[in-house]
């Protein structure tokens, strides 16, 4: 009964997200843009191709991504595109695609369009940290790589005992683990093929960490009950305590230092582009903004509190 339930549920999302969606090509006040693949649905004389679909199933969040590539998934997210493509079309005979409040919002978006378009080209694509600043970071912070005795491992986590053993025996009769986990496994690293990552001692309930502990590297558990449901449980790999080496921490240090590079970054554009240009900013206009009434007067500043009385 709950897993229909929250069968429901993902549908209703996959539904909603799919009507709230931004399909290129779309009848309305967006232009016709080329269309790619066979066509899968007609309506009212304009098309949905497999390229409309794929790109909605692209823009997808990953948790509603594996429910639509089932059939029952995929008919009702062409259903919603339907659904949708027919709610632009009597929009339009509307005439409310022409309105000027949508003229106005879709003024707006084109503008934070090229801005975004623009920022991630030079702030996101152009700022590159080379191996020598990642070296260099390393190598005075090598004390924050310190770490215990930690293993990788991966897991399936299913919520019944039959379905954990039914599993098992697929993967001793040759199944391959990973597979196993992308099909049935109910938690999030369902879609990395069951991998959790390197951890250390206290990170995992008791009862997953003891059963890590007596795997050797590549074993597969047996069958392993939790507060979260079964799990069947492959350990990965191992590694001493110590400082973690550079290229195990490359990644890890890029993501640390990237964004202050990018402020960096940033702060020239902002330099650059002003150095020449000529702005005027209206300071008695500004000082308006925020009035409590709203009236284009500058808002009153606070009374200073009164002097103490002297005794």
């Amino acid at each position: 009964m709950k897993a229909t339930t929250n069968a429901k549920i993902i549908t209703a999302a996959l539904c909603i997200t799919a009507l709230f969606g931004c399909q290129k090509g779309s009848t309305g006040s967006t232009a016709e843009t080329k269309k790619e693949g066979p066509v899968v649905a007609e309506v009212n004389g304009s098309t949905i191709t497999t390229g409309d679909f794929n790109n909605e199933l692209k823009a997808l969040p990953e948790y509603l991504k594996n429910m639509a590539e089932t059939p029952q998934g995929r008919k009702e997210m062409l259903d919603t595109m339907v659904i949708r493509e027919l709610i632009l079309q009597q929009a339009s005979k509307d005439g409310l695609d022409k309105s000027p409040e949508i003229t106005q919002k879709l003024a707006d978006l084109r503008k934070r369009l090229i801005v975004e378009a623009f920022l991630k080209k030079r702030v996101e694509t152009d700022v590159k940290v080379g191996d020598d600043d990642l070296k260099k970071f390393y190598e005075q912070n090598k004390e924050k790589f310190r770490t215990g005795e930690q293993v990788r491992a991966s897991h399936i986590l299913v919520k019944t005992e039959k379905e954990a053993k039914d599993i098992l025996a697929q993967i001793k009769a040759g199944g391959k683990f990973e597979d196993l986990a992308k099909k049935h496994s109910v938690d999030a690293s369902a879609s990395h093929g069951g991998d959790l990552g390197w951890f250390g001692k206290g990170s995992m309930v008791p009862a997953f960490e003891k059963a890590v502990s007596a795997l050797k590297e590549g074993q597969v558990s047996d069958v392993v009950k939790s507060d979260f449901g079964y799990h069947i449980i492959k350990l990965t790999g191992k590694r001493p305590a110590g400082i973690r080496p550079f290229e195990d921490v490359k990644e890890q240090i890029k993501a640390a230092i990237m964004p202050s590079k990018q402020q960096e970054e940033f702060q020239k554009i902002k330099d650059e582009l002003k150095k020449s240009a000529k702005i005027d900013i209206k300071e008695d206009v500004l000082n308006t903004l925020g009035s409590a009434k709203g009236d284009g007067k500058p808002a009153e500043a606070p009374a200073a509190p009164a002097a103490p009385e002297k005794k």
